[in-house]
């Protein structure tokens, strides 16, 4: 790709700890990059040189429309693990807006969940009120745009000799620790960026893991030997199906119809 020609990708979350290689790993790709953030000033002492730098606020809807003014795919990598309140309006709210803002156009979306979203009485969810996660991967599955949504184990908590990459789906390692799978931060950065541009990604969720072995070479493999994600938008493959629609809250429900009618 030229400079000309290369998809300018939107990062959201650009100065957190996978959003920062994200943003390099992206950048190393030949896209554009535009990192999402709240201090410009600040960011740039942390956002990987050869960003552009596009201040905003995922809590503030109105700051978020020249940040995705051209944007031709969003990876979102940000998210807060403090009150249900935060993350609602952080990982879910935030998610809600930036998909409103991109209504009309054909934008690529890749959203970094979280290994064990689904388990709704687990210690994670217990911990960090996950369900708002959870109803985030709806809104982009609702959205009608071309996604990919990945959930990583453990950040950097594999061992030394554990780099084969292993896509899961199905969700069913509910443990709220290590045990549930772990994965480097560099590889997550690895695997959203190349999500970006693989059909075989598009409409999959799959959880991110590392297992004994070598680095995995050819992800492209390992994304067409997934099944896509059901037509009725709600969960991934093999997901528990413990969330219905008609005991969720009515915000959540007329969020969801407003962007099926938008897309």
């Amino acid at each position: 790709m030229t400079s000309s020609t290369a998809p300018t990708v939107l990062v959201v979350g650009s100065t957190g700890s996978i959003g920062r290689l994200t943003v390099a790993e992206a950048l190393a790709h030949g896209y554009r990059v535009r990192a999402l953030v709240r201090d410009a000033e600040r960011a740039s002492h942390i956002v990987p040189a050869g960003a552009e730098l596009a201040v905003g606020d995922v809590t503030r809807p109105e700051s978020l429309r020249a940040a995705v003014d051209g944007a031709e795919a969003v990876i979102f990598t940000h998210g807060v693990e403090t009150t249900e309140q935060a993350i609602e309006e952080v990982s879910y709210a935030g998610v809600r807006d930036l998909l409103q803002l991109l209504a009309g156009r054909d934008v690529r979306i890749v959203l970094m969940s979280a290994v064990g979203v689904t388990a709704r009485s687990g210690l994670y969810n217990t911990l960090h009120p996950a369900e708002w996660k959870r109803r985030a991967e709806r809104l982009v599955r609702f959205s009608g745009q071309p996604y990919t949504i990945v959930r990583p184990g453990w950040f950097d908590e594999n061992g030394p000799d554990e780099h084969r990459l292993v896509l899961r789906q199905g969700d069913r390692h509910h443990a709220g620790d290590p045990g549930d799978g772990a994965v480097s931060r560099e590889q997550i950065a690895q695997v959203l960026v190349a999500a970006l541009s693989s059909p075989a990604a598009t409409g999959r969720t799959f959880e991110l893991v590392a297992e004994q072995g070598p680095a995995t070479e050819d992800l492209e493999l390992l994304f067409a030997a997934l099944p896509a994600d059901p037509s009725d938008g709600l969960d991934a493959p093999g997901d528990v199906r413990d969330m219905p629609l008609d005991d969720e809250p009515q915000r959540v429900l007329d969020d969801l119809r407003a962007l099926r009618d938008q897309g």
